[in-house]
């Protein structure tokens, strides 16, 4: 070996595919390290309980469990708004904020360990066990290969007939030697395209528990949303200001109309064109309504995205909802989630 790292001796090159198959081997290690890695950064992004969680790991002991970031928000505004009061607004919006944030929490737990089991393991079960066995196997290769070399060179330096003949014969040993070796380490190498089948499984699981998570929060604060547009029109009652204060013109409804303002496809006018119109007169007009909306009650109706509904305004009823009618059907619908037709 340090012959040939100064040159003088010859070295026997490995053919050009098991060489690519070594290539492959160390990139998918690379970059299934990386993978990994910055996946448990993405799922845990404490540092410090990371290193906790190892620790553990390795002591084979269970962690202790703790409240996550999310979990730990929703149970201060639960605090929060029983501390002002459940039965004013703002306390009564903290404490479902915290009871959503809380299921948040929970959602991102689950993501975790589907994540753990059905992504990570995988992984790093490849760096641990396949890539440690492909390892030995070319280290073992590399030694084989360093043998078949040295008898090559001692059959050269061999001047008597019986010295010769000698190393003759251990060169055809050290030669079968190092061909049976490099044959088992091809096998092993071409193992890795069965990995990388394997690993595409596994990453398509972890989308599908992304797509599982992201739904869940949407679906979630969706929900939040819709509870908090029910509530009274201004929170004037939570802090009983007169009606000279800038907070006046600040309310629940209107601030979800906003919000819903900056989805694709709507603006400000969709919420707001011939509401005015509407509510001045007493007929029917006919609406488009842009999302899916699920009924808080049984006073509300159901909305599918798309379908077009009736709708008309009823004396004394709140500013942001309307009543709608879908064939024997009708219950109050949000204004934000219609589009007013001509």
């Amino acid at each position: 070996f340090t012959e040939e790292k100064l040159g003088q001796a010859e070295k026997t090159e490995l053919d050009a595919h098991l060489e690519n198959l070594l290539s492959k081997a160390e990139c998918t290690k690379l970059w299934t390290e990386k993978i990994m890695k910055q996946t448990e950064v993405l799922l845990q992004p404490n540092p410090n309980a990371r290193i906790e969680e190892f620790v553990y790991e390795k002591l084979d002991r269970k962690a202790p469990s703790r409240m996550n970031n999310p979990e730990l928000l929703g149970q201060y505004m639960i605090d929060a708004g029983n501390e002002f009061g459940p039965g004013t607004a703002y306390g009564n919006a903290l404490i479902k904020c915290g009871e959503t944030q809380k299921r948040i929490g929970t959602a991102d737990r689950e993501l975790i360990q589907t994540s753990a089991i059905n992504f990570l393991t995988p992984l790093r079960n490849f760096i641990e066990g396949d890539y440690k066995t492909i390892t030995k196997e070319r280290k073992l290769l590399q030694n084989k290969r360093l043998d078949l070399d040295a008898a090559k060179t001692r059959l050269k330096k061999a001047k008597v007939a019986e010295a010769r003949a000698a190393s003759e014969q251990e060169v055809r040993i050290t030669q079968s030697e190092f061909d049976r070796q490099a044959e088992i380490t091809r096998l092993l190498l071409e193992g890795i395209s069965s990995t990388h089948a394997h690993h595409l499984r596994c990453l398509n699981d972890f989308v599908e528990a992304q797509m599982t998570y992201y739904a869940q929060c949407y679906q979630y604060m969706l929900d939040l949303q819709k509870q908090l547009g029910s509530f009274p029109s201004t929170f004037l009652s939570n802090n009983n200001q007169s009606s000279s204060t800038p907070a006046q013109s600040v309310s629940t409804p209107s601030l979800l109309a906003s919000a819903s303002a900056s989805l694709p496809s709507v603006s400000n006018s969709i919420v707001t064109s011939g509401i005015s119109e509407l509510k001045s007169s007493s007929g029917n007009r006919k609406a488009r309504v842009l999302y899916d909306y699920d009924a808080a009650n049984s006073s509300e109706l159901s909305l599918l995205a798309d379908e077009v509904i009736t709708v008309y305004s009823i004396p004394g009823m709140d500013s942001d909802w309307l009543m709608g009618e879908r064939g024997n059907q009708k219950g109050k619908v949000p204004i934000t989630y219609l589009e007013l037709l001509n």
